[in-house]
């Protein structure tokens, strides 16, 4: 097959930056205003698309739209994360960076553009097992990338786990005030403490 036969054709591309544009919106609207209130009409509506072209997607619906939404934000969180990781040798450093980099990315989008993943989850929980499920796996997989970066450093890896919870935990709660307060302070005192915390852990 030469070049020009691997080359997407338009159509595929037009349907491939239609589905996009989809969950790009699904996303959105789950960080304005959560699941219940987004309906797959308004979904189209914000992705310049119409409803059938929605289902031809998504035959899922809304619930497969926005388990589609939230991996889509686990992943640009994770790539957040792996930035500021990977800033610093000093996983202290690297830690503060990563609240400093997403105080950066609100402030970028006034303040609307979290990750979809908590919220979505904590509206849904125990009631859309889909979306459940694919919030577990953003926070492990957040956890895990934290993790490495703190074994690296020496921390023993039941410790370094258990740490790299407290972190993320930190972020998301630190990200959810910095949204409702417009406001990056919690971001940054996030940034100073988890730093003392990972300097004071002991190495092995």
């Amino acid at each position: 097959m030469n070049a020009r036969e691997s080359r997407p054709r338009p159509a595929e591309r037009s349907e491939a930056d239609t589905r996009r544009r989809i969950i790009l919106a699904t996303a959105g609207l789950l960080q304005q205003q959560g699941y219940e209130s987004t309906s797959v009409k308004s979904i189209a509506v914000a992705a310049a698309a119409s409803p059938s072209s929605v289902y031809h997607f998504f035959p899922g619906g809304k619930q497969q739209l926005a388990i589609e939404a939230m991996r889509h934000g686990a992943q640009e969180f994770a790539d957040l994360l792996a930035e500021g990781l990977s800033s610093s040798a000093d996983p202290a450093e690297a830690t503060a960076a990563c609240a400093l980099i997403i105080a950066d990315s609100l402030k970028q989008s006034d303040w609307a553009d979290g990750c979809p993943v908590a919220v979505t989850a904590l509206e849904t929980v125990g009631r859309v097992p889909g979306l459940q499920e694919a919030a577990i796996q953003a926070l492990t997989h957040w956890q895990g990338l934290v993790t490495a970066k703190l074994e690296s450093s020496g921390i023993a890896p039941s410790a370094a786990r258990s740490l790299a919870g407290t972190v993320i935990s930190t972020l998301e709660g630190a990200e959810l005030l910095s949204r409702v307060t417009a406001d990056d302070t919690p971001l940054q005192d996030a940034a100073v403490h988890l730093a003392q915390l990972v300097r004071a852990s002991p190495r092995s």
